[in-house]
């Protein structure tokens, strides 16, 4: 049925069926279900989980890391590889 908006009346517009709506959340639910997929968390879903609040909730400096090489770049014991440093470099920009 056509609606003429210009002449239509308040009870024709009214008696028109509305049209259903339709969201992102409706969709994929009713795709899943008939495609009978589904999920579960397994022990390294878990595992992961852990290891990311883990690694969120560790402090972004490494003091014993920093102390170590504090300590062999005093000491005069650490050597840096020239060519190794390159190379990662091209490494990491190629």
């Amino acid at each position: 049925m056509r609606i003429d908006l210009n002449q239509a009346t308040a009870s024709q517009i009214a008696s028109e069926p509305s049209p259903k709506q339709v969201n992102a959340d409706n969709v994929a639910a009713s795709d899943i279900a008939s495609a009978g997929d589904r999920t579960t968390l397994t022990s390294t879903q878990q595992s992961l989980n852990e290891l990311v609040s883990t690694a969120m909730s560790s402090p972004e400096i490494r003091q014993d890391r920093v102390d170590s090489l504090k300590q062999s770049i005093s000491d005069g014991s650490y050597e840096l590889d020239p060519e190794k440093i390159a190379a990662s470099m091209i490494d990491e920009h190629a």
